[in-house]
């Protein structure tokens, strides 16, 4: 991860090399980002790497056995909580393919900015024969539109990013040469925002679903 400051925002720019799996270090480094940019920001940018946002938890710790994967979905839980609640803006530069975790990343950020072209988001669980934990049921009630509720939850379909900005993944779409542009707009226009009040109305109306979250975890 990539942690810089720019004026009042603080960007986050995740590549591992890879597929951005939501790892142990992943959380980790998310983590530390959002501390450095709670103290130090006014609003928070978070970037995958060109072509792949995040393709979902990491399988490799996944297919350890039950009790890794737990572990593992329960740190992801705990930062699933905290990008949902974060007392500030916080605006995801959807750089390409987001899949599970990764579109659930998407989801607990206030605007998603998607690039266009031949990249699949949604979240695949029911296809690979898992439940989604109270962190995803949350974050897909609430953000998901409810017209395509049954297809993204249940049925497991995977949208182009034109498609995903009417079911809820995001909000606008970019050419890969304007995102960062368009991230950074965004992210300056909120801003201008009283930071403490708009953390206020974060967390009031986002309350149920936070206390339903915080209660689920480890």
């Amino acid at each position: 991860m990539d942690f810089r400051l720019e004026g009042g925002i603080a960007v986050l720019s995740f590549d591992d090399g890879k597929a951005n799996a939501v790892s142990h270090d992943f959380i980790d480094a998310m983590m530390e980002g959002l501390d450095k940019a709670e103290s130090q920001a006014k609003a928070t940018v978070i970037l995958g790497k060109p072509g792949m946002f995040s393709a979902g938890f990491d399988l490799k710790e996944i297919q350890k056995g039950a009790e890794q994967a737990a572990a593992l979905v329960n740190r992801g839980a705990h930062m699933m909580h905290r990008l949902y609640g974060f007392p500030q803006p916080v605006i995801a530069g959807c750089t390409g393919h987001a899949v599970a975790a990764g579109a659930f990343t998407l989801l607990a950020c206030d605007c998603r900015i998607g690039v266009k072209g031949d990249f699949k988001l949604g979240l695949n669980e029911t296809a690979i024969g898992m439940t989604l934990p109270v962190f995803g049921q949350e974050l897909a009630q609430g953000r998901i539109s409810k017209r395509h509720l049954t297809a993204a939850v249940i049925q497991a379909k995977m949208y182009s990013p034109e498609e995903a900005v009417d079911v809820g993944f995001l909000d606008q779409l970019a050419t890969p040469d304007d995102l960062m542009n368009a991230v950074m707009a965004e992210a300056e226009t909120l801003c201008a925002l009283p930071t403490e009040t708009y953390g206020l109305m974060k967390r009031q109306t986002r309350a149920a679903a936070l206390a339903r979250i915080e209660a689920s975890l480890n």
